[in-house]
């Protein structure tokens, strides 16, 4: 993997882990399209995994502020017991709750899971299940114009939807947005959640990652100035985009993201 394609990739990432076109579709198809020679599955799927981890300094520089919030409210929570009378805390175990659900899935179906990363015609298909539930939770959604208390329950079943977006082409925003709103939540409120739910379940995946990559020296040799300049390139990108995509979601749609699923889809289901 050369450092053009290192750059490319970390700004695909950054632009799409947090938008509902699914990241790790692009990361699949992007070299597909490009007709860039295939890389061991091994070195694709840890290269994708470990950038990630970049579009983690985006989301805590832009909420650093709710981060501070949790922190501080888990901490009052623990002294005193009460996880629930303090915003902050009660925040805190519903992100708990919601990452359990992809964390037992990912480390029960890893090695199933990595070789979907290689497989171009499976992320497609895949592609258009995300547009689906981009279309549906917009009509189901259609209502939803007040904000509305988060439960456990609520935080639980997008946590369920996150898991979905193990597969490559289902995405994680996506899935997770899709659910709040067809559990009474407005776009934004799903937004916000979604984006402070990929903190814990990015982190853990990419710690994965980077053991698997430390115990292959030789791997380590091939990306690690890819890897840093992947790093740098999403986090810069994701920081713009989850800025940019909240003020979109206060008085539009999910529906160009969802016909944008399609149309990549569709595009290459014909050429590849």
């Amino acid at each position: 993997m050369d450092l053009l394609q290192a750059t490319i990739l970390g700004v695909v990432q950054g632009a799409t882990e947090y938008l509902p076109v699914s990241s790790s579709a692009h990361l699949v198809l992007v070299p597909a399209f490009l007709g860039w020679e295939k890389h061991d599955e091994q070195i694709h799927f840890l290269f994708d995994v470990l950038v990630q981890l970049g579009t983690l300094i985006g989301v805590f520089v832009y909420f650093w502020k709710d981060l501070m919030e949790v922190l501080q409210g888990m901490l009052h929570g623990i002294k005193s017991r009460d996880f629930v009378q303090d915003p902050g805390a009660r925040l805190g175990v519903q992100l708990v709750i919601a990452t359990l659900p992809a964390v037992v899935i990912g480390l029960l179906f890893k090695d199933h899971l990595e070789a979907f990363f290689s497989d171009a015609n499976a992320t497609l298909y895949f592609l258009l299940f995300t547009a689906a539930m981009l279309f549906s939770a917009e009509w189901a959604g259609k209502n939803n114009n007040e904000a509305v208390s988060l439960t456990w329950k609520t935080a639980f079943i997008i946590g369920l939807a996150q898991a979905l977006a193990l597969f490559p082409g289902v995405s994680r925003s996506g899935s997770t947005i899709a659910a709040g709103m067809f559990l009474g939540l407005t776009r934004a409120q799903s937004a916000r959640f979604s984006f402070l739910m990929s903190i814990p379940v990015l982190l853990g995946a990419s710690i994965l990652a980077g053991k698997d990559l430390l115990a292959h020296s030789e791997l380590l040799d091939t990306l690690l100035v890819p890897l840093i300049l992947g790093f740098i390139t999403s986090g810069i990108t994701g920081y713009l985009v989850i800025k940019w995509f909240l003020a979109y979601l206060k008085n539009r749609s999910l529906w160009a993201f969802g016909l944008y699923c399609v149309g990549v889809s569709m595009l290459g289901l014909v050429l590849l």
